[in-house]
């Protein structure tokens, strides 16, 4: 690439910042473009329902780069701006003033939304999402000012805003579909884990239940009716049901899209000269072998450095294992690994899953380790990693003993 030519990226998050990053690091001395909704440089998200909701971040301590280093490293900010549309034969994006911006090659990474359900009510004042920061600050302030938060969807999301608002004091009720916390992601087992947890500290979580309705009077929510005609008062909802990946631009220029915006090993999309990263990114996984989207921060923060290397036309490929965290009241955990929807496994703990104190594993059929989870129990993700790695078959006996070395 010559210093003639334009990168333009898509994206306000932590992926489009660190591919700024990478490209320089990497030596690119051309035009690097960032576009992003928002009027706030890119920022890290996963803050948002933890430390940020809990008082202890501001917004400064999760930016990704303060404005100096954009203009240090000759970047250019186009904040609050949308792409309208991505013409791949003029290897042009369209700006909302009809202006149109050249590129030699372009990264998306347009994140992902809030899920909304139809629900009656769901649109009134005093319902929430959570998704920016103006949304993060606007939960936080509600903390001083309400008593009683209903809480749909257990989650990720709801459950790390359910713990910062018992922290706050606020009485909260959890209303999930499953029947316990967390099914899809970690299974029944683990998901009473956090049932046990949530109920521990005074939530009032229930399990199995259809919403109906938001109740609202004045305009405004005052409440939730499930299907069995239950009401549950309330001064405020979060809807926390998941997120949908911002495909449109992608699909609507013609990129092969699915779930998510389908790439490589790479990273590149059914057009070699663009890019996909981040929660819209379902990446053909080298050590997974299948396919795999996942909305999560180490994927934002690690794939930058390939899209980057690829954009340059240099070799590169993703090949790092899923990773997630969380921190809940006193516990926190982290996540090594993938066991897709469709895929039987048995669970093995090691630990004492009552002292939330434990190590978790999913193995196949084969007693292959798929996939770890340590709660409260730390320095041991890159032992997990090998585990997996390995694609060698364990003893599940062996690996629940706490006296025998991982």
């Amino acid at each position: 690439m010559t210093t003639d030519s334009r990168f333009v990226l898509v994206g306000g998050g932590l992926a489009a910042a660190k591919l700024a990053e990478a490209l320089r690091d990497n030596d690119f001395d051309g035009s690097i473009t960032l576009i992003t909704e928002e009027e706030r440089l890119p920022y890290e998200r996963p803050p948002l329902s933890k430390e940020h909701l809990l008082g202890k971040k501001a917004l400064p301590d999760f930016t990704v780069h303060a404005a100096q280093w954009y203009r240090d490293h000759h970047v250019e900010l186009m904040l609050g701006t949308t792409v309208s549309a991505i013409d791949r034969a003029s290897k042009t994006v369209a700006l909302p003033d009809g202006s149109t911006l050249h590129y030699d090659k372009l990264a998306l990474a347009t994140g992902s939304r809030p899920r909304r359900l139809p629900l009656p009510g769901a649109d009134a004042e005093g319902v929430h999402v959570l998704r920016t920061i103006e949304e993060s600050d606007a939960l936080l302030a509600l903390f001083g000012s309400i008593r009683r938060l209903a809480v749909i969807g257990a989650g990720w999301i709801g459950l790390e805003v359910t713990a910062a608002a018992r922290a706050a004091g606020v009485e909260v009720t959890v209303l999930e579909t499953e029947p316990v916390p967390l099914r899809a992601a970690l299974g029944t087992r683990m998901g009473e884990v956090f049932a046990d947890l949530h109920r521990a500290h005074g939530v009032d979580l229930r399990c199995g239940v259809a919403v109906a309705a938001i109740v609202t009077a004045d305009g405004r929510a005052t409440g939730v009716r499930l299907d069995d005609d239950t009401e549950i008062a309330a001064d405020a909802v979060l809807l926390a049901v998941g997120a949908r990946p911002n495909v449109e631009p992608a699909a609507d220029a013609g990129l092969a899209v699915e779930g998510g915006v389908l790439v490589d090993e790479s990273l590149a999309t059914s057009d070699p000269d663009i890019v996909a990263v981040g929660d819209i990114a379902e990446q053909q996984h080298p050590v997974l072998g299948r396919r795999i989207r996942v909305e999560h921060w180490a994927n934002a923060l690690n794939q930058p450095a390939v899209a980057a290397r690829t954009m340059l036309g240099r070799p590169a490929a993703y090949d790092r294992l899923p990773y997630f965290f969380t921190d809940q009241y006193d516990l926190g955990m982290e996540y090594t690994g993938y066991v897709a929807p469709d895929q039987e496994a048995t669970v093995v703990v090691r630990g004492d899953t009552d002292a939330r104190e434990f190590v978790a594993f999913w193995l196949d059929s084969g007693n292959r380790v798929l996939a770890g989870m340590n709660v409260n129990v730390w320095d041991v993700t890159e032992r997990i990693k090998q585990l997996i790695q390995s694609g060698d078959p364990v003893d599940p006996q062996r690996l629940a003993d706490t006296s025998v070395e991982l």
